[in-house]
C-alpha cells in the first residue's frame, strides 16, 4: 500500500509540473508577446509567485477537490491513478499540439470518469461537478466583460497622453498584473493536486476527512508546478501571446489585471476554474477594445472546441485505464 501511494503522490506532482510548463502560457504570454520582459526572466518571475500564491489566498480550491467532487468514501488508490494518467496524458497532447487546453478540467474529466467507473454516477457530487463545467464558459465570459471594462478605463485614463508614456508606465505596471496573475494561477493550479493527494491520504488512512492538508503537500505541490512554469511552455505561449490577437503593454496589463481579478475571486469561493480559459477570454477582452476584427475568431473557436472536449475525453481516457488497472489487477 505503501509503494502505491507513493507511486500516486509521484504522478500528482508529476501532472502538477506538467501543469506548470503547460500552462505557463497563462502567467508570461502577455508579458513576453509585448516584450516587457524576456522569456527567461519571465517565467522566473511567474514561478515565484506561482509558489508564494497559498501564503496570500489561502486553500480554498485544494479543499474543494479534495472533498466536493469525488464521494471520499469510494475513492481508492486505483480510483486516483487512473484519473490522473488520464489527465497527464491529455496534458501532454494538447501541449504537444500547441492548444492552451485546461489542465483543471483534464484533472476534473480523469477523476470523475474514473470514479463512475468504480462506483457508478452516485459516486460524484453532480452539482459541484455542474458549477465546474458552467465555469468553462463562465470564466472566459467574466474575464471578456472585466477586461474590456478595465479596458476602457485604462484607454479613459491615458487618452491624453503620448503613446511613448503610455508604453513607459505599461510595460513597469505590467510586471504588477503579471505578479498577481501569477497569484491567481499558483492559487487555482496547483491547488488541485493538493486536494488529490489529500484524498489519496484519506483512502489510505494516513488522515481523516476532517483534518488539515498537510504543509509539506502544500509545499510540494507548489514547487512542482513552479519548477514546471520555469521549464517554460513556448507552444502554447506563441498559440496565446501571438495568434489570439496583438498586443501592446496596457493591453497586456489590462488582460493580466482582469484575469487577476477573476481568478482570485474564484480562489477565495473555492471554484477550481481553468485559468487558461479565464486569460483567453481576457486576451479576447482587450483585442476586441480595438476592434471586434483584432481578434482572430477562428483561432478562438478552435479553443473552444478543445476546451469542450477535455472533461469527457479525459473521463473515458480515465475510464479505458481504470478498467485495464482492474482487469490486470486480478
Amino acid at each position: 500500500m505503501m509503494t502505491e501511494l507513493i507511486v500516486i503522490i509521484f504522478l500528482a506532482l508529476a501532472f502538477d509540473f506538467i501543469n506548470g510548463f503547460h500552462d505557463a502560457a497563462n502567467s508570461i504570454a502577455t508579458v513576453v508577446s509585448t516584450r516587457v520582459l524576456t522569456p527567461r526572466v519571465a517565467v522566473a518571475w511567474a514561478a515565484f509567485f506561482n509558489f508564494i500564491a497559498f501564503l496570500i489566498l489561502g486553500l480554498h480550491v485544494a479543499h474543494t477537490v479534495g472533498k466536493g467532487i469525488v464521494r471520499t468514501e469510494i475513492v481508492d488508490l486505483t480510483v486516483i491513478g487512473s484519473g490522473l494518467l488520464a489527465a497527464i496524458i491529455w496534458n501532454l497532447l494538447t501541449w504537444w499540439w500547441g492548444i492552451p487546453s485546461s489542465s483543471s478540467h483534464t484533472m476534473v474529466g480523469g477523476f470523475v470518469g474514473a470514479a463512475i467507473s468504480k462506483a457508478g454516477i452516485g459516486a460524484i457530487f453532480i452539482p459541484e461537478v455542474l458549477k465546474i463545467i458552467a465555469f468553462i464558459f463562465l470564466a472566459p465570459l467574466v474575464g471578456i466583460i472585466i477586461s474590456v471594462i478595465f479596458s476602457i478605463i485604462v484607454l479613459h485614463l491615458v487618452k491624453d497622453f503620448s503613446p511613448f508614456k503610455v508604453d513607459k508606465y505599461f510595460r513597469k505596471l505590467q510586471l504588477v498584473s503579471s505578479a498577481a496573475y501569477s497569484l491567481g494561477h499558483g492559487s487555482n493550479d496547483a491547488q488541485k493536486m493538493m486536494g488529490i493527494i489529500f484524498v489519496a491520504l484519506i483512502s489510505t488512512g494516513h488522515l481523516t476527512a476532517n483534518d488539515e492538508i498537510p504543509l509539506w503537500v502544500v509545499l510540494s505541490c507548489h514547487a512542482a508546478i513552479a519548477l514546471g512554469t520555469l521549464s517554460g511552455g513556448w507552444r502554447i505561449v506563441k498559440t496565446m501571446g501571438q495568434k489570439i490577437t496583438k498586443l501592446r503593454p496596457f493591453e497586456g496589463f489590462s488582460a493580466e489585471t482582469a484575469g487577476a481579478i477573476t481568478l482570485f475571486g474564484t480562489a477565495i469561493a473555492g471554484i477550481p476554474v481553468s485559468t487558461t480559459h479565464t486569460i483567453t477570454g481576457c486576451i479576447i477582452g482587450a483585442g476586441i477594445t480595438k476592434r471586434m476584427s483584432a481578434v482572430k475568431w477562428k483561432v478562438t473557436y478552435n479553443l473552444v472546441w478543445a476546451w469542450v472536449l477535455t472533461i469527457p475525453v479525459s473521463a473515458v481516457f480515465a475510464i479505458i485505464i481504470y478498467y485495464i488497472a482492474k482487469y490486470f489487477g486480478k
